[in-house]
């Protein structure tokens, strides 16, 4: 009895024990609690992977406003806003594809891009270089005008710790806007940055750093954020300017924290580590590095960031435009994961794909899931949802040590047009994408 008494507390103590291990190798890279859509990867793995054409898609007419440059849910997901070719902004409920309203000449040229500030203000930018802001509860009119771009207006950002509405344009700059004081004859905004060739402008989730593409192929980087100062060439510590290489084999190799800084612009001395931070707003430039275009300059066309700001997902094409590519890059600074390789070593390719390249000339955004498990990316007249591995683990869990491809969950052909533009919904299972002839399809799991 005393034997079988002690076999039962030792049994108890290695399940204990075990349930304990388990439990801290769930929350090892995690923090203290664990987010339980993490563990249920493979309900969200069938959920995506039977993901199709809903029924009640909306079906829109060409005649009015043309192609589908953008499109954008509202944060809490009841609303599916779309930008539109010819100066139009459509709003949908997007769980009944009913529409809502049709905002009539928004804009006097393109509408390219729709930002939410919260669930009722959104901002609207055109090639008509201006930014509208709206009230989804007085539409017939807009809220303001903001005037300060020279050239088209391109995308648009928002900073929730400062409440600036970040923008950037064809025109080279990047501008910020004091949305704290705004009335209805704009708000009070000023230059921060500016650099040739500017394509896409993003925020990180933290608003720590600022992301830029270029069509020359250059990536640059501003590292502890602040938009508050405005930046003039020189006023800022340049970090290094270098090109990430690859090993034969497709990994990233060690020697790509070797770059060195431009000549003349090493101002460490001017503006010196203090027990090791940088000072506010650093730039670093990059060219990513894209497999099988070592030889040939490349056009980063669309940029996007990691949910948890994790990692960078761009679109490039070659300069010659008979390619494409998505390719994600982790953010290596801070990384929990590896020892530090430099103080600034900031991207690596992990993973890529070779895209259709239907539709050349045409930019195609691409989005993460709101998990960020997943990437929709537009494929010729339909969309891709692609994942870091098979099981559609989260980034930081299936880390490759070489450069790998990304794995194809699901291939859906909906359109008869090259689609333009993907998104998420931030709160149902349900996604969304546009084309070129101006259709909008939406996507639910199959039951």
């Amino acid at each position: 009895e005393v034997r079988c008494i002690r076999d039962t507390i030792i049994a108890q103590f290695t399940s204990s024990n075990s349930l304990l291990s388990m439990l801290q190798s769930r929350t090892i890279r995690r923090g203290l609690f664990v987010d339980p859509s993490r563990d249920n990867f493979k309900t969200m793995t069938n959920l995506y992977s039977s993901m199709s054409p809903a029924a009640d898609s909306v079906n829109l007419s060409t005649q009015t406003h043309g192609a589908v440059f953008n499109l954008e849910y509202s944060p809490d997901g009841s609303v599916l806003t779309v930008a539109c070719e010819q100066t139009e902004v459509l709003l949908f409920d997007p769980i009944s594809s009913k529409h809502i309203k049709t905002l009539v000449e928004a804009h006097e040229d393109c509408v390219n891009n729709i930002r939410f500030l919260d669930n009722r203000l959104f901002a609207t930018c055109s090639d008509d270089t201006t930014i509208a802001l709206w009230d989804l509860r007085k539409l017939n009119s807009k809220v303001c005008s903001l005037h300060g771009h020279a050239s088209w207006v391109k995308n648009i950002e928002y900073d929730t710790n400062t409440r600036l509405l970040v923008t950037s344009g064809f025109d080279g700059n990047v501008i910020t806007w004091d949305t704290n004081r705004f009335t209805e004859d704009g708000c009070p905004h000023k230059k921060f940055f500016h650099t040739r060739y500017l394509m896409r402008m993003r925020l990180t989730p933290d608003c720590s750093k600022m992301l830029i593409s270029t069509s020359s192929g250059y990536l640059l980087i501003l590292h502890d954020l602040d938009l508050t100062q405005s930046l003039e060439v020189g006023s800022y510590r340049m970090l290094r300017a270098r090109r990430t290489p690859l090993s034969s084999d497709g990994s990233a190799s060690a020697s790509r924290s070797s770059g060195a800084p431009r000549q003349g612009n090493d101002s460490s001395k001017i503006h010196p580590h203090r027990e090791g931070l940088s000072p506010r707003n650093s730039l670093e430039v990059l060219t990513p590095e894209i497999p099988g275009e070592r030889d040939r300059g490349n056009c980063i066309t669309s940029l996007q960031l990691h949910p948890k700001g994790w990692a960078a997902l761009i679109r490039c094409s070659s300069n010659m435009d008979d390619q494409e590519w998505t390719c994600v890059y982790e953010f290596q600074d801070g990384s929990p994961t590896r020892p530090p390789v430099s103080p600034r070593c900031s991207l690596r390719l992990t993973h890529y794909i070779e895209e259709a390249n239907v539709g050349r000339g045409y930019i195609k955004e691409l989005c993460f899931s709101p998990d960020g498990r997943l990437i929709c990316s537009p494929y010729g007249y339909g969309v891709r949802l692609l994942s870091f591995d098979e099981n559609c683990m989260e980034l930081t869990d299936c880390l490759p040590v070489q450069t790998s491809c990304l794995r194809e969950v699901r291939s859906i052909y909906s359109h008869s047009d090259v689609v333009l533009t993907t998104k998420f919904s931030p709160t149902h299972c349900q996604l969304a994408s546009g084309c070129l002839s101006g259709r909008v399809a939406l996507y639910q799991p199959r039951f």
